[in-house]
């Protein structure tokens, strides 16, 4: 791609919008770094005097038209995607181009589907919500090993990470989350999202190898808005290694720390979809480092299809709906390594 097409990411001063700022400069495009704290993107453009920084307020719409100004397309990485998402898109939409997100917060995904949809599509505007590794990599596995099925009984999602450090963006949407729904629990059963006051129990994961059994717990991530929002299938659970959710739950986990050139921390995940219809499993698996940076090429290769037209529809759409899903995965290479199993 060339240099002259400009992709904004809001939030680019976070640490997710750090990857996706080298991604896109490492594929050629020209970032455009925005955010609502003014300070910190000048410390962006200290460090890189190369970059036009654009500040702009959630709540300031005349801000955030001016901040997509010229623009060939958004990435929104600032959390809490609650008070985020709505503006960054109605924006993204007023100017005709299109918009892309990280959100992990289930709440914030169902909203995006449910209250922008009919806009988008009378737009003619690409939108894919949680275009990130919540989200988007197990929607585009499920769908893959979906294959030749129209429907399934049941999707299972489980999350295999050696660990989880929580970013302060992670935690401060968690508390968003939480406070929306009054601190109950949430899972898709039945064909939509139904709130209830039972306590997860830990059971064993069959992963595959190298990581293998391993105890999870019951933990519902964006995928339940996801995978749903186009595959029929009235069941969706998800569910994260028991380690990592402890220490996610802990306040005194730290941040995760760099181990590479590229930024990235040595936590490492394995992703196993399964799929169930009358008996039957099929199963497709991803795995890869960093949670957080994986999330980079998977936006960013998102942008770019949809800037060359290599997308299935307009309006909004999850990843699996909106792209080939598994041209796209073969894409990530070398960041994500995936497979269909039996």
């Amino acid at each position: 791609m060339g240099s002259t097409q400009g992709v904004v990411v809001y939030g680019a001063y976070g640490h997710t919008g750090r990857f996706m700022l080298s991604e896109l400069r490492d594929r050629g495009y020209r970032p455009i770094p925005a955010g609502r704290d003014e300070a910190k993107l000048h410390e962006l453009a200290a460090d890189d005097p190369r970059l036009e920084t654009r500040p702009a307020s959630v709540d300031d719409p005349d801000a955030l038209d001016r901040m997509l100004k010229d623009a060939d397309a958004v990435i929104n990485c600032a959390g809490p995607f609650a008070a985020t998402a709505a503006p960054v898109l109605a924006a993204a939409l007023r100017a005709g181009i299109p918009y892309v997100d990280v959100a992990a917060e289930i709440e914030a995904n169902a909203d995006t589907f449910a209250e922008s949809a009919e806009q988008a599509r009378e737009a003619g505007v690409a939108v894919v919500p949680a275009m990130a590794f919540y989200g988007g990599l197990a929607d585009m596995l499920a769908t893959v090993a979906m294959g030749d099925w129209t429907e399934a009984d049941e999707a299972h999602v489980a999350y295999g990470l050696s660990s989880w450090h929580p970013t302060p963006g992670t935690r401060g949407s968690g508390v968003v989350s939480r406070e929306r729904r009054g601190g109950r629990r949430v899972r898709f059963t039945g064909g939509q999202l139904a709130y209830h006051d039972e306590q997860p129990q830990v059971v064993p994961w069959p992963f595959p190898e190298p990581l293998g059994s391993s105890p999870v717990t019951e933990f519902t991530l964006a995928d339940a808005v996801t995978i749903p929002s186009h595959l029929p299938i009235p069941e969706v659970r998800t569910y994260l290694t028991a380690k990592a959710a402890a220490e996610l739950a802990a306040p005194e986990t730290p941040a995760p720390a760099p181990v590479d050139d590229r930024g990235r921390s040595a936590q490492t995940f394995l992703v196993d979809v399964v799929l169930r219809r009358d008996g039957v499993e099929r199963r497709a698996t991803a795995a890869g480092q960093d949670i957080y940076a994986v999330s980079a090429p998977l936006a960013v290769e998102a942008v770019e299809r949809i800037l060359t037209g290599r997308t299935r529809t307009t309006g909004i759409a999850s990843a699996g709906a909106m792209f080939d899903a598994a041209d796209f995965l073969r894409a990530l290479s070398p960041h994500v390594e995936w497979e269909l199993g039996s």
